[in-house]
């Protein structure tokens, strides 16, 4: 209500009605004024006002194309937007463009006065006094000594002197530490003090619905860019002396490849950037942090599969020429796939054996723990930051969007304060929003759906001709020996995937931000949590479906070759290789996982590069001149609202890969590594060289991709455990060591892997095939009665032939147990860490209270000291008054 007010009275000079714009003559509108010169100045021509937010428009009257009306209307709305500003007490100077003189810069100014208003509306948290409580220093020297190589030259960057600090009050200015008026509000401040007027004056009011916002007038096009400035440039320091120079220090102690070893300067990037983009590269060093660990261990396991892959008893014996050169396989599908020797597949047997081996299992068990370190770890990081950067009670400052406060025509009785407020909708009307986004985003998670049946599909056709092409190779040929016809499919239907998958996301997150524009929530942290859980949801079916089917599909419902299983009636369903599926859930986590960091860094980096690049060739015409700052700032490509939201979700779909299905792909973690390496840097370069300065933000946490992390966390254990019972072998292989090697199920005298190929494939009677006379691999199949294929069941001729036998019910049983022992251990750890890590550390949660007793102590006293100077003043005039009134009768 308060802020409501303010901004009413502040409001009672703006013209009472904007929606005839023509019969509004006289508008108060910004002097245009020559360049002074001074490229890196920021400050208006008269050197003392700060410029703290620049709209850029071009001038109609000078367009070679003049669409009269249409113009002649965008330049009574910006007239008319502007005058409002100068009305709000903004300071505004335009100055034409060095090298188009079509570009016209509006420069914002906020004085003091008006920077103190929307402080206190803001609840901007503001010094009171220098900070006296001491960090407490590490008495290791050794590792300070260690950390001091990998920190930031404190020469260079500076520490940040810490303060007391209360949300501001003009009424009591005095209490606030308020040496220097011009440095008192930071440029960052001064930027989102003016963005918030900015999106908050109107400059059309038709039929009572009021038009306001400099974000509605850029998208319309009436404004071109509008952007707070950077303060020098990032390859050199500013000429004048007084200018800090946190671009150039950020370029080159945190951007520059050569500080690629470094820590993040966070403070700086906070006070530059803002706390949300500070909160994200802090979340982002972290989790790359956590990540070494994950990587050391991921390496290790590796390098056990590897170096006992020799040791590999069944790789052994499918690659032995009398034993798998001499079992014959049967057809993989009707009419045109042959028989086949079960040793073509020797050299990715090899390879499965670097993956499947039991230290899978022990990484598998390793990440279920370390994930639930990292996210706890992180809540205590994050609450260190929350009371560094003063954000500890961040949530009672956040307003209300401007695209919801424009929307609010419905008039209600709030129930707690009985008083009357705007809504934009009723209750129904939310409701029936609710349900059409709903309705939306169920409808394209079925579209993805579809696209990975139509995968499935390609899997099942192209397998037939892959098979027909590769049937006459023998098998000694160097094609055949690594390129398989399982091989070649999963290849092809991977990278096809890849790309569908890429194509679907561009098109879904225009969808996704159409569909949360709709639903309309009202603060921008609801806007961002509404968003991000849609987009997440999308990008979870779109990116590890393919993955969960081959994890959990695939191989698993076939049937055996007398019976096979049939999708849509047509397609005979995929099989596995004879040692299972997860070398291919392998190949399609290495396709996704290294395409999609490709393709991200295209984006990311080459995208804006060229851009800048082609808007630098365009310019060279007027290399010669002095460009100011402003416009050296507008040629830079804007990031968008939304820019650091797709970083999120760049970083949170590595995640799932790294945690989701880890079991299968041990390397995972050291590509995540040395991706965030790169990827800190590369954010920080185009932060700091390729875009605008962002307008900054305050944020206390990372938000909902919080909740998000934690829920992939407890997926990742069912998941993993999953993998290892029922897409690797590791679940068999111990069964047949354990129990069907030795008596009474085997015929080997100790505890041993021999025989274990020829015990886990089962016969099948080629003469039992139905319609025999439609398949062309039965006229090839020569003298050969019976086959082989990767089943238990009982052989012909049994009373139960092609019957599940007691070795599947023995794996079954041993796989459905590993589960539930694999789950329950490892989530039993992860609670009780979550029960034994605080949130916050006892550390951190004294230093809050410390801070927050002297802060009311402080301010207690100042009120204290007011009252007293008050009453003794009181007192004084009191006792004048009566002296004067006795002082006649005395005498």
């Amino acid at each position: 209500m308060f802020r409501a007010a303010v901004l009413e009275n502040l409001g009672q000079t703006i013209i009472s009605d904007l929606g005839s714009l023509e019969s509004q003559q006289d508008f108060r509108t910004p002097e245009f004024e020559e360049f002074n010169g001074k490229s890196d100045s920021l400050f208006f021509n008269d050197g003392q006002r700060r410029i703290d937010f620049v709209l850029v428009y071009e001038d109609e009257s000078r367009k070679e194309t003049n669409k009269k009306g249409t113009n002649e209307k965008q330049r009574r709305k910006r007239q008319a937007y502007e005058s409002n500003l100068i009305c709000h007490g903004l300071q505004l100077e335009a100055t034409r463009s060095v090298l188009d003189d079509k570009l016209v810069f509006v420069k914002v100014h906020a004085p003091w006065e008006v920077l103190c208003t929307y402080a206190e509306v803001m609840h901007i948290k503001l010094p009171l006094k220098p900070n006296d409580l001491k960090n407490q220093s590490s008495a290791f020297g050794t590792l300070n000594w260690f950390t001091k190589v990998l920190s930031v030259d404190e020469s260079i960057i500076k520490p940040e002197q810490e303060f007391f600090t209360a949300p501001f009050e003009k009424n009591r200015m005095n209490d606030f530490y308020i040496v220097d008026r011009d440095a008192f509000f930071n440029p960052a401040t001064r930027s989102r003090i003016v963005y918030f007027i900015l999106s908050r004056v109107k400059y059309q009011v038709m039929n009572n619905v009021s038009k306001f916002g400099i974000n509605r007038l850029v998208n319309s096009g009436i404004y071109k860019a509008a952007f707070p400035l950077h303060d020098c440039k990032f390859r050199r320091q500013s000429e004048d002396p007084s200018c800090p120079n946190e671009r150039y220090l950020l370029y080159r102690e945190w951007a520059h490849p050569r500080s690629i070893y470094k820590k993040q300067p966070l403070d700086l990037i906070r006070k530059y950037y803002g706390e949300k983009i500070g909160i994200y590269f802090a979340w982002l060093g972290y989790y790359t942090q956590m990540l070494l660990l994950a990587a050391v261990v991921g390496v290790a396991c590796f390098l056990y599969g590897y170096l006992n892959q020799d040791n590999c008893t069944w790789s052994k014996e499918v690659c032995h020429p009398d034993i798998g050169g001499k079992i014959i396989m049967c057809p993989q599908c009707d009419k045109h796939c042959p028989f086949w020797k079960l040793n073509i597949t020797c050299e990715s047997s090899k390879k499965l054996c670097i993956f499947d081996s039991f230290g899978t299992l022990v990484f598998a068990v390793f990440m279920g723990i370390w994930v639930t370190l990292f996210l706890e770890f992180w809540k205590r990081r994050q609450a260190e930051l929350e009371y560094e950067w003063d954000t500890v009670e961040l949530q009672q400052e956040e307003q209300a969007r401007p695209e919801y406060e424009a929307r609010c025509t419905h008039v209600v009785i709030n129930e707690i304060t009985q008083e009357e407020e705007r809504i934009p909708f009723t209750a129904w009307g939310k409701c029936l929003r609710i349900t059409l986004c709903a309705s939306a985003v169920f409808f394209w998670i079925l579209l993805i759906i579809a696209s990975v049946i139509g995968i499935i599909v390609y899997r099942l056709s192209v397998f037939i001709v892959f098979s027909t092409q590769l049937k006459n190779l023998n098998g000694t040929d160097p094609i055949q020996k690594y390129l398989t016809p399982q091989t070649a499919t999963s290849i092809t239907a991977s990278i096809i995937s890849f790309i569908i998958i890429m194509i679907l996301n561009t098109i879904y997150e225009r969808v996704a931000i159409m569909i949360t524009n709709f639903e309309l929530p009202r603060t921008q942290t609801d806007y961002e949590n509404s968003l991000t859980m849609k987009m997440f949801l999308f990008q979870f079916v779109n990116y590890y479906s393919s993955c969960f089917y081959i994890a959990f599909f695939k191989g698993k419902f076939v049937g055996y070759p007398g019976d096979p299983v049939y999708w849509l009636g047509k397609y005979r369903n995929e099989e596995c290789d004879p040692g299972g599926c997860l070398l291919e859930l392998t190949t399609q986590l290495t396709i996704i996982m290294g395409g999609k960091a490709i393709w991200n860094n295209i984006q990311e980096v080459l995208l804006p590069w060229i851009m800048n690049l082609i808007g630098r060739f365009h310019r060279v015409s007027g290399s010669e001149k002095i460009t100011p700052r402003w416009e050296q700032d507008y040629h830079l490509q804007p990031m968008g609202k939304l820019g650091l939201f797709y970083e999120y979700l760049e970083m949170i779909i590595q995640f799932g890969f790294v945690t989701l299905f880890v079991a299968s792909f041990p390397l995972a973690p050291l590509l995540a590594l040395v991706n965030n390496i790169l990827e800190i840097r590369v954010d920080a370069w185009k932060l700091t060289t390729q875009f605008r300065r962002l307008v900054p933000e305050k944020a206390q946490d990372i938000g909902a991709w919080q909740p998000i992390m934690q829920g992939i966390a407890i997926l990742a254990v069912v998941t993993n455990a999953m993998i290892i019972a029922f897409t690797s072998d590791m679940i068999p292989r111990l069964v047949y060591y354990w129990s069907f090697s030795v008596p009474p199920y085997g015929n080997h005298t100790s505890y041993t892997m021999d025989g274990y190929i020829n015990n886990t494939l089962s016969i099948f009677k080629v003469a039992d095939f139905k319609n025999k006379s439609q398949g062309n691999p039965y006229s090839e199949q020569g003298n050969h009665t019976t086959c082989r294929y990767r089943d238990f069941r009982y052989p012909p001729g049994h009373p139960q032939e092609y019957k599940h036998n007691i070795y599947y019910w023995h794996v079954i049983a041993a796989k459905l147990s590993f589960i539930i022992v694999m789950e329950h251990l490892i989530y039993s750890v992860k609670f009780f860490i979550s029960y034994a890590i605080p949130d916050v550390s006892k550390r951190t949660k004294s230093k809050i209270q410390r801070e927050k007793y002297l802060t009311q102590k402080l301010l207690r006293e100042n009120h204290l000291k007011d009252m007293t100077k008050n009453m003794g003043v009181i007192a004084e005039r009191m006792i004048e008054a009566v002296d004067n009134n006795l002082r006649p009768k005395l005498e």
